[in-house]
C-alpha cells in the first residue's frame, strides 16, 4: 500500500495511491481519514487524479530523523574512510524535511553540496531496545530520501549537524510503501537525467533490522521517526539549477531541483 500526504491547496490530507506508475495518468489518490500512523486506514470515498494534487513529504517526523553514515563499503572507500565497526549515527532536525518537487535551497555558507540517494525507514510505533529479530515489525513503511550534505561544512565543523541538517536538506517521498521487503532493493540516483549512483540495499554493511535495534538502544523511537539507511558510492556535487532524482526499487522516484537564494 502506498501512503501519500498531499494537498489540493487546502489543509494536508493522507491518501492511498493506486494505479500503474508507468502510466501516471492512471494513478489516483483515495483520500483517507486522519493520520495512518495513529488511526486505522479508512477511505473517505473521495478520489483525486494524482496529477491534480501536490504531493508533500509523506511524513514530517514529530521527533527526529536518524541518519546512518558510511553504511556502504564502497561509499566509505570513496570518501577515504574506514568501514565502521558499528553504525555511525547522526541526528537531523525535522525542519530539514521537504517533499517531492520542493526545491533544495543550497546553504549560503557552503560551496560544495552533494546528493546522497538512500532508502528511508519510517517507524510505526514506540520502540525502545528492540532486538534485531523483532525490529522490522516496528516499521510502518519505506520511502525514498536524498541525504543532501554540505561536504565542506561536514569537514570543517567536525560534527554533522549543520552540514546535514540545514533547512530543506532532507527531501523524502513521493510516498510510503508499507508492503516491501527492503533486503535487496536497487537505489539509483540521477543528476539531470544521468545515472550517478547505482547500488543495492543488499550491500548495506548494517542491515535495516540491525539499524533499528541499534538506534532504539540509544533513543526511544516514536511513530513517524525516519531512519536514513546510508548511500552507495557515487556521491558528488550539485550546482544551482540542477535536478536530482532518487529512485528506489519497489517505491518510486523522488525528484527535487536545487536552487540558491
Amino acid at each position: 500500500m502506498r501512503i501519500a500526504r498531499f494537498t489540493l491547496g487546502e489543509d494536508p490530507a493522507f491518501g492511498i495511491v493506486e494505479g500503474d506508475a508507468d502510466q501516471p495518468e492512471s494513478m489516483v489518490v483515495h483520500e483517507i481519514h486522519g493520520d495512518p500512523l495513529y488511526a486505522p486506514v479508512t477511505r473517505t470515498g473521495k478520489t483525486h487524479p494524482l496529477e491534480d494534487v501536490r504531493l508533500l513529504a509523506p511524513v514530517i517526523p514529530r521527533s527526529k530523523v536518524i541518519g546512518i553514515g558510511r553504511n556502504y563499503a564502497d561509499h566509505a572507500k570513496e570518501m577515504g574512510n574506514d568501514v565502521p565497526t558499528q553504525p555511525l549515527m547522526f541526528l537531523v532536525p525535522n525542519t530539514a524535511v521537504v517533499g517531492p518537487g520542493d526545491p533544495v535551497v543550497m546553504l549560503e555558507e557552503s560551496s560544495n553540496i552533494h546528493y546522497e540517494g538512500e532508502l528511508a525507514v519510517v517507524i510505526g510505533k514506540v520502540v525502545k531496545s528492540v532486538d534485531p529479530e523483532h525490529a522490522l515489525a516496528t516499521v510502518f513503511g519505506y520511502t525514498v530520501a536524498d541525504d543532501v550534505t554540505a561536504r565542506d561544512l561536514q569537514s570543517s565543523d567536525g560534527q554533522w549537524a549543520r552540514a546535514k541538517g540545514f533547512d530543506t536538506s532532507k527531501p523524502i517521498g513521493p510516498w510510503i510503501e508499507t508492503e516491501l521487503d527492503p533486503s535487496d532493493l536497487r537505489v539509483v540516483t540521477r543528476l539531470d537525467g544521468t545515472v550517478v549512483q547505482d547500488g543495492t540495499t543488499r550491500d548495506l554493511i548494517f542491515p535495516i533490522a540491525d539499524l533499528i535495534a541499534y538506534a532504539s538502544r540509544a533513543f526511544t523511537l516514536l511513530p513517524g521517526d525516519v531512519i536514513l539507511t546510508g548511500t552507495p558510492a557515487g556521491v558528488g556535487p550539485v550546482q544551482p539549477g540542477q535536478r536530482v532524482e532518487v529512485e528506489v526499487e519497489g517505491i518510486g522516484t523522488l525528484s527535487n531541483p536545487f536552487v540558491r537564494r
